[in-house]
């Protein structure tokens, strides 16, 4: 039988306007959909233009400018409706879904709904919830004790994955999925008799416990800084409406 990490994936990525999931927009993002390790996969990538500056920070980051995304981006609304409509279409199949820090990007994703559609993911997606992956939480739980940093670039170099384009949306989502086969197969031991149905519920609390774990140290640290234990979505703000 073969293991969830060499079977069907999807993986989404977006970048953005910055990196508050409450105000910031998504200018693009990209849904990879693999059926099986090493076939070919089939993407949708979107640009958006956001109605709102692109920040030079923002665009040093993805390459994305305003000029560039006024001439060729589509306005959100339709683009928030045809994202949320492919998600809902690989939780309807079961198909996990690979979110590299998912609290951020679907989260965005939200917000973004909300404000263009008066619809939240959840309302999306209906009674097929997503079963997300999530590398981030996933690396930090399995090699928990690893030192250095876990961006998407470090974690493709951890486990050998190639990344061609970084902050491209659909590269990013690529090397993503790319990255779970590769901790899937290194900690198979581990993993392979657990469903993404599981895994799902287990991420939840592991996110939850390194969020508690991160806290700590800011608090030891002198830090003000907080961390949100949801995952992999955030809870509603009313000012995100």
């Amino acid at each position: 039988m073969t293991c969830w990490y060499e079977g069907p994936l999807a993986a989404f990525d977006t970048e953005t306007t910055g990196v508050d999931t409450e105000t910031d927009r998504i200018v693009s993002a990209a849904v990879v959909v693999q059926d099986a390790a090493g076939t070919r996969p089939r993407v949708s990538r979107w640009l958006v233009n956001p109605g709102v500056p692109v920040p030079a920070g923002a665009t040093a980051v993805h390459g994305l400018t305003d000029e560039h995304l006024q001439r060729n981006g589509r306005w959100p609304a339709p683009v928030m409706f045809e994202i949320a409509e492919t998600l809902a279409e690989q939780a309807a199949a079961g198909r996990p879904l690979v979110v590299m820090n998912a609290p951020f990007d679907l989260t965005v994703l939200d917000r973004e709904l909300r404000r263009h559609r008066a619809s939240s993911l959840d309302r999306w997606l209906g009674s097929s919830p997503l079963l997300v992956l999530d590398p981030r939480v996933l690396d930090k739980h399995l090699d928990r004790y690893r030192k250095g940093r876990r961006t998407l670039t470090d974690l493709c170099e951890h486990y050998g994955v190639t990344l061609d384009g970084a902050h491209d949306a659909a590269a990013d989502a690529q090397a993503a999925l790319d990255v779970v086969r590769a901790i899937g197969r290194r900690f198979a031991a581990r993993l392979e008799r657990l469903e993404p149905t599981e895994l799902h519920s287990l991420q939840a609390v592991w996110h939850a416990a390194q969020a508690r774990g991160l806290q700590a140290w800011f608090a030891r640290s002198g830090s003000e800084e907080s961390v949100d234990p949801a995952w992999p979505l955030r809870p509603d703000l009313p000012a995100a409406a």
